[in-house]
């Protein structure tokens, strides 16, 4: 079965970094387009970055272009965030998604989301 399994979370400060990275499996990795979203309390899962299949095509959300990365590694069935500059506002549960085409119908699947806290 498809499984999305998310690490790399945790407390930071304001201004410093850290690397989610989202193992995949149960999929042909390589086939599909990998997306990060984000929760914080009260508010509704935003898209924080989205790669094409193959790694050529990014999209970012306004509030990250510049300081986020995404990436993929196909030979091992891992996407990647890369946060730097992080604000007490990047503070939220980041979801691992895929949508895949299955007998028809798109089935979008989640991680079980990794804790980001930016605090002093």
């Amino acid at each position: 079965q498809v499984q999305l399994v998310e690490s790399g979370g945790g407390l930071v400060q304001p201004g410093g970094s850290l690397r989610l990275s989202c193992a995949a499996s149960g999929f042909t990795f390589s086939m599909y387009a990998m997306s990060w979203y984000r929760q914080a309390p009260g508010k509704e899962r935003e898209l924080v970055a989205r790669i094409s299949s193959l790694g050529g095509s990014t999209t970012y959300a306004d509030s990250m272009k510049g300081r986020f990365t995404i990436s993929r590694d196909n030979a091992k069935n891992t996407v990647y965030l890369q946060m730097n500059s992080l604000k007490p506002e990047d503070t939220a549960v980041y979801y691992c998604n895929t949508r895949l085409s299955q007998k028809g119908r798109w089935n979008d699947y989640w991680g079980q989301g990794t804790q980001v806290t930016v605090s002093s």
